[in-house]
């Protein structure tokens, strides 16, 4: 059997009872490490499981999936995902994978980003499609994250950004000279995405267009959801480009039509007690 199993946001404790049951009478766990992060470390969650993890990345999950199968149809094998396993669309194709090999799975959910971010006061049902934002490069400044907002934004609805992570990643030049070495880890802020959006606004005003987003849209950054420090702030596009939320993981949401009881549950997390109330209706900010 392959188990895949969410491991939630926070720390070794927040997985499942089942969960941790399966991880016990696994012969080999796979900890995924590239798509997300606990507030802990491998070595604490393999002193709460009793288990040696092997550590998976994005090369090991995505180019050499056999070897996470292997022999799953004689023995049971973990593969630990932080958040829920169906989070990232990776996973669905190890899934596949098992069932063309005729190996069982079974999956074991978990909280994830995706429903945790309710913790701010935003309705869940009022998200529209939720974007990635990536690190921008000297050559590479992709901008269709920023459309699809301001699509959903058009709707009324809300959109949650995830914030680029780049984990065991090389360098141009040590890539095209087949040199395994790594530049360090790397995670992106709610500044560096909110000043990447601030930079799209301006450009397209360059462009002769006005954005639905603007400088003093109503925002809310988020850190380390679930765990002990969690840190929210709620403020304009521009706040959020110098609010300070520590570590990482960080989130990004971008507000449409807001209720007001969001309204109020925002105003508990403001930057500027005054903002939310100055700068919103019940309709529309910014």
């Amino acid at each position: 059997m392959l188990y895949l199993v969410g491991l939630g946001l926070g720390d070794a404790k927040d997985i499942t009872v089942k969960g941790l049951e399966a991880v016990r009478r696994c012969r080999r766990v796979y900890l995924e490490a590239y798509t997300s992060l606990l507030a802990v470390g491998k070595e604490a969650l393999e002193e709460f499981y009793g288990k040696e993890l092997i550590l998976a990345d994005r090369e090991t999950v995505e180019q050499e999936a056999d070897r996470i199968l292997k022999e799953a149809d004689v023995c049971d094998v973990a593969f630990l995902v932080v958040g829920d396993p169906f989070g990232a669309t990776t996973h669905s194709d190890l899934v596949l994978r098992a069932v063309k090999l005729g190996i069982p799975y079974k999956v074991i959910h978990n909280a994830s980003i995706m429903s945790a971010v309710g913790c701010c006061g935003l309705q869940l049902y009022n998200f529209g499609e939720t974007v990635s934002i990536v690190f921008w490069t000297d050559s590479w400044k992709p901008e269709s994250f920023f459309d699809k907002i301001q699509k959903n934004r058009q709707s009324g609805m809300h959109t949650l950004c995830l914030l680029d992570i780049k984990v065991k990643e090389q360098s141009l030049e040590n890539l095209m000279k087949g040199r395994k070495i790594y530049e360090p880890p790397r995670y992106m802020s709610v500044n560096q995405a909110a000043e990447q959006l601030l930079t799209i606004i301006k450009n397209r005003r360059l462009q002769g267009d006005e954005p639905e987003i603007t400088e003093n849209t109503i925002c809310v950054g988020l850190a380390r959801v679930g765990a002990a420090d969690q840190k929210i702030a709620s403020g304009t596009l521009q706040q959020m480009s110098t609010v300070e939320l520590g570590d990482p993981l960080h989130s990004l949401i971008v507000t449409g039509t807001m209720h007001p009881l969001e309204l109020e549950m925002l105003q508990l997390f403001s930057v500027d007690r005054c903002s939310c109330s100055e700068n919103n209706t019940f309709e529309r900010t910014g």
